[in-house]
């Protein structure tokens, strides 16, 4: 029972996510990345705030890592921006589908900053996932875009953010990482803030509200996801958000991936899949010795 509220749980977590990323995609035509990442924030914050305190208690609100949080900030604002500015100029699915190279970029820093060992089935999944994401991004091909570099740029600046939380500890909760990830966005968006600033338009305000709460709603789904089922079930359907991409790009922007991107899309699925289930099957292993 768990384990399918888990999958519903993250399948419409990921869903709100697309749905505000699709939304910030059409408000990138007018306002700045900054800008839409402050409102996103400034918005967001006192719903994260009331959700944390009903899911943690009042504790779950204290840190004893103000400065690691802000440098985790710093580091989701510079990798947001990147991914906004991508959805510029990309179609919603292909930017969607370079930034789910994170989990690749994930292990592979671990493996280089964290000097963790992975066998011989993870190193052959890493490389067939970056070999998907060069058949999308296809460099020095006529196809080539500059552009798709800046999604690529967002899953290596998320794995930095995935490795800091290391120096956290399992001390604090979840759920108050998630609170000053948002409280850091605010704080670090609003110092060049000044520089990009453009009084929205009235009628932008409910679409402002909408990046706010599908992203919060999203973040809060899939975090209650990963608390109530095992990693190993509900990890794979955070996938789910290529196939979401594809149809809100086609009905939105009537965007349609070519078959390499497709392919490409692919491959960096299944490689992700295999590294999520193999470090399960470890972890597995190493609960049981």
């Amino acid at each position: 029972m768990n384990a399918g509220r888990g999958i519903a749980c993250i399948l419409c977590g990921v869903l709100c996510l697309t749905v505000s990323d699709a939304i910030a995609k059409w408000l990138g035509s007018a306002y700045s990345p900054v800008q839409i990442l402050f409102l996103r924030a400034t918005i967001a914050l006192p719903f994260v705030a009331g959700i944390v305190m009903m899911l943690g208690g009042r504790h779950a609100l204290r840190t004893r890592h103000p400065g690691i949080h802000l440098l985790r900030g710093a580091i989701n604002v510079i990798s947001a921006v990147a991914f906004y500015t991508g959805l510029r100029y990309l179609p919603f699915a292909e930017a969607t589908a370079i930034s789910y190279a994170a989990p690749l970029c994930v292990t592979l820093l671990s493996v280089l900053l964290l000097k963790e060992r992975v066998d011989a089935v993870q190193w052959t999944a890493l490389v067939a996932g970056f070999a998907g994401v060069v058949l999308i991004v296809r460099p020095g091909s006529a196809g080539f875009d500059a552009a798709a570099l800046l999604p690529l740029a967002t899953a290596v600046l998320y794995a930095f953010m995935m490795i800091t939380a290391r120096a956290i500890g399992p001390g604090e909760s979840v759920l108050t990482m998630g609170l000053y990830i948002v409280a850091a966005q605010l704080v670090c968006s609003a110092l060049p803030l000044p520089w990009f600033w453009r009084t929205p338009d009235p009628s932008h305000w409910p679409f402002f509200a909408g990046v706010a709460l599908f992203s919060t709603m999203g973040l809060t789904l899939i975090t209650q996801a990963f608390r109530i089922a095992p990693a190993s079930v509900v990890a794979p359907f955070d996938y789910m958000g290529l196939v979401w991409a594809a149809l809100l790009g086609w009905m939105v922007w009537r965007e349609a991936p070519d078959a390499l991107t497709w392919l490409g899309a692919l491959v960096i699925v299944v490689a992700g899949l295999t590294l999520i289930l193999r470090e399960a099957m470890r972890g597995e292993r190493r609960a049981a010795t």
